[in-house]
């Protein structure tokens, strides 16, 4: 004894049961969902904090960078500006040497005519030279004037 109720109550509960699925689904997919947005997050939060630490460690390295470079410029003046100072003196000294060797030269000379003349006119430098005396000391003439 089917009444029409009973059936109709049947196919509503298969309907039921159908749309419970399909509301279980859509559940389940809408939390899938929910926890996919909230890594996504998680996901960008981590990276904008990965970004960030990169920045200050670029950030870091620019700044200590900057300062090494001012140190060299600093050290760089002061090796140029001694450099200048030792090339002045090297320039000086070299000049004075140049003076000193010319006058021992001459001194040289006007002992060599007052040991090696004897009042008439004598050239050095026919003797067998020594190791000890420059070559230019070897060509010196000697000319003394007799009254």
């Amino acid at each position: 004894m089917a009444s029409p109720g009973g059936t109709s109550s049947g196919s509503s509960l298969l309907q039921s049961s159908g749309s419970d699925q399909d509301l279980q689904a859509v559940a389940v997919a809408e939390q899938k969902k929910r926890q996919r947005m909230k890594s996504n997050r998680e996901s960008a939060r981590r990276s904008r904090i990965r970004k960030q630490k990169h920045l200050d460690d670029l950030t870091a390295e620019a700044n200590q960078l900057r300062q090494e470079n001012s140190r060299l410029l600093t050290s760089l003046f002061l090796t140029t500006q001694h450099h200048v100072a030792v090339e002045a003196e090297n320039s000086v000294l070299s000049t004075r040497m140049l003076e000193l060797t010319d006058r021992l030269q001459s001194l040289d000379e006007i002992l060599l005519c007052f040991s090696g003349c004897t009042g008439r006119h004598q050239i050095h430098g026919a003797s067998s030279p020594t190791l000890t005396s420059p070559s230019w000391l070897q060509q010196t003439t000697c000319f003394s004037i007799d009254s």
